[in-house]
């Protein structure tokens, strides 16, 4: 019994000067004649080294990127959920969408070409005769470009009693084209014309016609070179 607690004995100090011994009088020029224990070491430090350097320069840009994925995934869920959403309604879309394309016809019919200006304005002078009114101005503006389609201002000033006045402001919003008044004032008569009863209109008035190919390519074309600019 006494023999085999000696055999288990271990002298741990025995142990570690061995290992010391086999640390000393290293040469780093010949690595492959070294004892077990420095390979062991150098090996294990080379392995960290390498482990490290490879997170570093490897797996730290991959571990962005997937975070980077990561982000992105609510909001792909959201994209998937809206797309679903339009899917599952695709034919009631593509009827709202035939209706707005009918809408936009029919509003496209009220605009005027530009051979048709002529025709527009000969009515709204028209209407104001119509009613008793007498024109002190009638003068076109500049005409504005937009993307789609053209506005022409034009200041118009009549005189006449309060209804007809009314009337004819009715009347323009009847036409087949549409017209807008801004800029309305009313102005009472004064001196002479006090007795008359009659009222004095200023307004700034605004028709709209659609441009033609040519007008629209040209607009496109300015539009392109504003942005270069830029």
């Amino acid at each position: 019994m006494a023999t085999k607690s000696k055999s288990l004995n271990f002298d741990v100090n025995a142990w570690f000067e061995d290992i010391s011994d086999q640390f000393r009088d290293l040469n780093p020029n010949e690595p492959g004649q070294w004892p077990a224990a420095p390979k062991a070491a150098a090996f294990s430090l080379v392995t960290i080294v390498v482990m490290v350097l490879g997170w570093v320069l490897v797996l730290s840009d991959v571990q962005t990127a997937l975070d980077a994925e990561k982000d992105k995934e609510p909001k792909l869920r959201q994209d998937y959920s809206a797309k679903l959403s339009q899917a599952v309604n695709l034919p009631e879309l593509r009827k709202q969408k035939s209706q707005v394309e009918e809408y936009v016809t029919q509003l496209e019919k009220q605009l005027p070409g530009k051979a048709e200006m002529d025709a527009m304005l000969s009515d709204i002078n028209q209407a104001g005769v119509g009613r008793g009114l007498q024109f002190e101005l009638f003068r076109p503006g500049q005409v504005v470009l937009k993307d789609f389609y053209a506005e022409l201002p034009f200041s118009l000033r009549v005189s006449g009693r309060y209804h007809d006045i009314g009337a004819f402001t009715a009347d323009i919003s009847n036409l087949s084209r549409i017209v807008t008044l801004h800029n309305l004032s009313i102005v009472a008569p004064t001196g002479k014309d006090v007795a008359s009863g009659t009222l004095a209109m200023e307004a700034t008035a605004r028709t709209y016609r659609y441009l033609d190919t040519g007008e629209v390519e040209e607009q496109k074309k300015s539009a392109r070179a504003a942005g270069a600019k830029k």
